[in-house]
């Protein structure tokens, strides 16, 4: 079979670069890596003249090549320009299947990834990225390749999917029990500093400065907690971070607990996870908020429920929320949060179904994780030229 080199079976186009004076109310969507990755999040638009080889036509497959790295078919109800973090593809039909060139870029990107790890900001190099070979087979064979690997895509986004209906069966449920709880008025409306622990430093930010510098990182030793721990609205072991013995008897102050709830405050900001039973000694860093609750008036769950779903609490940090480049939170902003405080076996009826959605979800992710690992391994064997 032979191996041809990306750049030799498509145009990768790079898109433009948009100044916030490009920006109107009118004109067509410029898409930037967020669209991409959070099909949500609003467009800018802009009516300014570009070279028609930068308009993305739906279903047309873009590469974002920095920060986030990925593929992505848009989708868009509309034409889009891509900015310079994207690359839009135009594959030669006669050459190359689309959705089998799909495939092979995930996989082209996937590889040079591996060797990105650590960079303070990913991207790839563009003659390197052009360069890569990837196998090109007949074009019959190539589909037949495509449908394999698209059918199994298909069984993860399936499973995706159950897995967002379990997010949203979660606020449901705090909508139901909390939000709409017929004594909701009556209940108090006390601030998130009223509700820590008693003792000094029970709401608290990681080491600052030279408290703790990324030279002091260590391969082994005390875990050091960070955004990527808890920007996923829940607790999960992100990239590993330690210090030694002899650094943390200096930080111990930050020391994070079970059941202490983390709060986002750089970047990704007001996500919310709470501490697992079996947590490591750890401590957290300085984009983080760590609370240590007073358990006779609040419960971890509940809190973490209030920071994601309670609409009076998501205004709250909509309006504080600050930054110029980024929305950003404080500590002064957390402890003054507002929360409407329901009486704790209200919270901890409410604890008890979120519980068994929070095992739902685990084994749906042990399942999700394990399609993911199939077809990572399907994608590597067509990278390679064997499937």
């Amino acid at each position: 079979m032979k191996q041809m080199r990306l750049g030799d079976v498509a145009q990768f186009i790079n898109g433009a670069a948009f100044r916030p004076t490009d920006w109107s109310e009118a004109g067509l969507p410029i898409v930037r890596i967020q669209n991409l990755t959070d099909p949500g999040k609003p467009f800018n638009r802009t009516t300014r003249e570009v070279p028609d080889a930068l308009r993305a036509r739906p279903g047309d497959l873009l590469v974002s090549w920095s920060a986030t790295l990925g593929v992505f078919t848009w989708a868009g109800p509309e034409d889009a320009l891509v900015n310079q973090h994207i690359f839009r593809v135009v594959p030669n039909d006669s050459v190359v299947e689309k959705r089998y060139l799909r495939h092979m870029l995930e996989g082209a990107l996937s590889d040079m990834e591996r060797h990105l790890h650590g960079a303070t900001m990913k991207h790839v190099n563009r003659g390197e990225f052009l360069g890569t070979e990837i196998p090109i087979p007949p074009l019959e064979e190539q589909r037949r390749i495509a449908a394999i690997l698209d059918e199994a895509d298909v069984l993860r986004t399936k499973r995706r999917w159950v897995l967002e209906l379990a997010d949203e069966l979660v606020s449901a449920l705090y909508n139901s029990m909390v939000v709409r709880h017929a004594n909701r008025d009556r209940w108090a409306t006390v601030t998130v500093a009223a509700l820590a622990a008693d003792h000094p430093n029970a709401i608290r930010t990681g080491p600052f400065g030279s408290q703790l510098l990324h030279s002091e990182f260590t391969e082994n030793g005390i875990a050091v907690l960070g955004i990527d721990n808890a920007v996923a609205g829940e607790f999960r072991w992100g990239r590993p971070r330690f210090i030694s013995e002899a650094k943390y008897a200096l930080l111990r102050r930050y020391t994070v607990h079970p059941g202490d709830v983390l709060i986002t405050i750089m970047g990704t900001c007001g996500r919310c996870a709470v501490v697992p039973d079996d947590i490591p000694v750890a401590i957290n860093t300085k984009h983080l908020c760590c609370i240590t609750l007073d358990n006779a008036q609040c419960t971890p769950k509940f809190l973490w429920a209030a920071f994601k779903f309670d609409p009076e609490a998501r205004a709250y940090l909509a309006r504080h929320s600050k930054g110029a480049v980024m929305d950003g939170l404080n500590m002064s902003i957390i402890k003054g949060m507002p929360i409407r405080i329901p009486p704790l076996p209200v919270q901890e009826a409410f604890e008890r179904a979120a519980q068994a959605l929070d095992e739902f979800q685990r084994v749906q992710q042990a399942s999700s994780d394990q399609l993911d690992s199939l077809f990572a391994a399907l994608a590597h064997q067509a990278f390679k030229g064997e499937l």
